[in-house]
């Protein structure tokens, strides 16, 4: 029972899996440049159509009253303000492709900017006299024929949600705010990424990846003038993954990390001068990873983290990630290294924008997906400003969610997390839910995965392996060349522990997760017996054919492995859960996107084989058209279509109940 705002008793009740497309996201948000407005997005699905619509909102700080700018009939995302305040331009697929739209903030109808036959894949960024806009997009000519042969001559041909190359790899351009041609800076034949002007309007910073001549997908960081000449500005020191001018236009900082570092280790802020040189590290000291995140359920369309640059640039804000948490670090620019978290606590903190007195951040946590904070720069006066999804929230009977520390096999400690259901009595049957990667993490954010095993009265069992960012580079590289025994026993020994609390029954265990969660559930079933039901999603199941399918293979499987496959054969076998699949007598199954090329579709098609043929209970649902993440942003059918398998697998092989219908198309 829960009181609601007039002190009446209420009835809760327990997550089930529609509530999926009853839930809203928050996408993005900005600072208008007075200050005194915030623009953001909201995403939604319909759930009787299956389609996915995101609009544009304003929130008046002054006044804590928001209303709605783009009506919402298509994904109209990453808004940003014109220099003057007068106009929002952002991103939409309101059109055939993804283009930029124009609408004053005063109310009026959206207009077109540009019309790019491929569509507008990065920005926009505005120039910081308001004249100009720069963005990315795809080739100007007309898409190829999919029908026809073609020939294949790059190092990476496809990538993961992206496609084939070829035919989407992005320039940089710029356009006049107020209409005309496009001008196309760049001709790099690579997938260009996140414009930002220099403070004076003379350049313009960006990323580059996908070069057709490499194996690399970290992305270089590089500098064009509005005449099209184009310098890197690192080089082949490092990457990059997300980068911002100082306002004195002076440096660049950004977030990344030297080549010849171990795969898994801790991305740090670096500040290089405008026109290069030698990056100079400013977290050496700290131990945790600098622009990290954690693996969450629901869809997010920022695709790296912010870096907020102070207006003096003595200083940056950047999202840290310390074990279970993402907390708002604010980093010294100059002079001795100094860092100390201005917003923290038991929570996910995404910093997006600030100015001379407010610092504007999301929070997640296990209760709820990501809401739109604000305070003072310092931190302090923290007040959340939306409240997105509270009128469902206030229906749902919430699991609690208890802390697990616990000793591995050699003596490590390891964090995880149990969400104890809300219906049903300890010893409760349990999901070892794994997360990917394999160097992300779990911990304080919203799952709905979590929420809908938890209603059906499963305690869900989440824990950060060994491999696991956030605890120190020798945490996080620990498993290299050794995939299969530490995290292995990290994740048993936590088991172990939950079962030593009475709170997991030994007799009635699932195991299931996505990518490198797929890997170690795959791993698993080859290794023990005492799960009664797997659910594999997009999985790695042998390393020599990841090494020359993967989108990332010819560079991931042997930074993984620790070296080439003829080179190591022994260790690539050892570390691939097919060579154990014939032992498995789990009933499993594979769930896998048929345009997935991070982990192919022959990966979870091996397993099954291997499988059938052994006479273990095994089935495979594919997802047409879904890639790696899809069940999480991808498709609403998909996305609902892996909720109601991952269920009903577990219910008939935990709690012997049988499926009441088929899963729907």
């Amino acid at each position: 029972m829960k009181e609601d705002v007039l002190g009446e008793k209420k009835e809760l009740r327990r997550v089930e899996p529609a509530d999926l497309f009853r839930l809203k996201f928050l996408q993005d948000a900005r600072l208008s440049p007075d200050g005194k407005t915030v623009a953001y997005v909201i995403s939604h699905v319909d759930a009787e159509k299956e389609e996915e619509y995101a609009a544009i909102w304003l929130l008046s700080l002054e006044m804590c009253e928001a209303r709605q700018l783009t009506v919402g009939l298509a994904r109209d995302t990453n808004p940003q303000w014109s220099p003057d305040g007068k106009q929002i331009a952002f991103l939409s697929t309101r059109g055939d492709k993804p283009q930029i739209y124009l609408i004053p903030v005063d109310g009026g109808e959206a207009r077109a900017l540009t019309a790019m036959k491929q569509g507008v894949g990065g920005g926009p960024a505005w120039s910081p006299d308001g004249k100009q806009i720069a963005f990315t997009a795809g080739p100007a000519r007309e898409p190829p024929d999919p029908t026809k042969p073609y020939r294949v001559t790059r190092h990476i041909y496809r990538f993961d949600a992206v496609g084939y190359l070829d035919n989407v790899v992005q320039d940089s351009y710029v356009i006049p705010a107020d209409g005309g041609e496009p001008k196309q800076l760049t001709h790099d034949d690579s997938q260009n990424g996140m414009p930002v002007w220099s403070p004076d309007g003379q350049e313009i910073l960006f990323t580059a990846a996908m070069f057709p001549d490499s194996h690399r997908v970290y992305p270089a960081l590089r500098i064009v003038n509005l005449d099209g000449e184009v310098r890197d500005l690192v080089k082949d020191w490092g990457y990059a993954i997300s980068a911002a001018w100082t306002p004195d236009g002076q440096q660049v900082v950004f977030i990344g990390s030297p080549f010849g570092r171990p795969i898994g280790s801790q991305n740090d802020l670096w500040v290089i001068d405008r026109q290069g040189g030698e990056p100079e590290c400013r977290t050496a000291g700290l131990t945790f990873q600098v622009g990290g995140g954690l693996q969450a359920d629901m869809p997010v369309y920022r695709a790296s983290p912010n870096i907020l640059v102070s207006a003096d640039s003595q200083a940056a804000c950047v999202q840290v990630q310390e074990g279970g948490t993402v907390q708002i670090y604010r980093v010294a620019l100059n002079g001795p290294e100094s860092w100390a978290p201005v917003v923290a606590g038991e929570r996910c903190c995404v910093p997006l924008d600030t100015n001379d007195k407010h610092l504007l951040f999301a929070v997640s946590t296990h209760d709820s997906p990501l809401e739109l904070f604000i305070a003072a720069k310092d931190g302090s006066n923290e007040r959340q400003l939306t409240r997105i999804n509270a009128d469902l929230l206030a229906e749902w009977d919430l699991p609690r969610v208890e802390h697990l520390s616990f000793s591995s096999s050699d003596g490590v400690q390891v964090e995880g997390w149990i969400m104890k259901p809300c219906i049903g009595e300890a010893p409760y049957p349990t999901i070892l839910y794994i997360h990917g990667g394999p160097h992300s993490g779990f911990g304080h954010i919203f799952s709905f995965d979590f929420r809908m095993l938890a209603g059906a009265g499963y305690a869900v069992l989440f824990i950060n392996q060994r491999g696991s960012t956030g605890y120190g580079d020798e945490f996080s590289t620990k498993i290299i060349g050794d995939w299969g025994n530490l995290d292995y026993k990290d994740l048993m020994a936590g088991v172990d522990s939950a079962i030593a609390r009475g709170i997991a029954d030994p007799d009635r265990l699932g195991c299931c997760g996505l990518s490198g969660g797929g890997n170690l559930t795959c791993w698993i079933v080859g290794q023990t017996d005492r799960f009664k039901a797997a659910v594999p999603e997009n999985p790695v199941t042998n390393w020599v054919s990841m090494y020359g399918v993967g989108d990332v293979g010819p560079w991931f499987a042997p930074a993984e492995m620790g070296g080439l496959p003829h080179e190591i054969p022994e260790v690539y076998r050892q570390c691939s859960p097919i060579t154990y699949a014939h032992r498995c007598t789990t009933p499993t199954l594979l769930v896998q996107g048929e345009h997935d090329y991070r982990c192919p579709a022959e990966q979870a098609g091996q397993f099954c084989a291997v499988l059938k043929a052994s006479g273990c209970v095994v089935e495979m649902v594919r997802l047409p058209a879904s890639f790696h993440g899809g069940s999480i942003q991808g498709a609403p059918v998909v996305r609902r279509v892996q909720n109601e398998v991952l269920l009903d697998w577990m219910n008939r092989y935990i709690l012997g109940i049988a499926p009441d219908k088929e899963v729907s198309d």
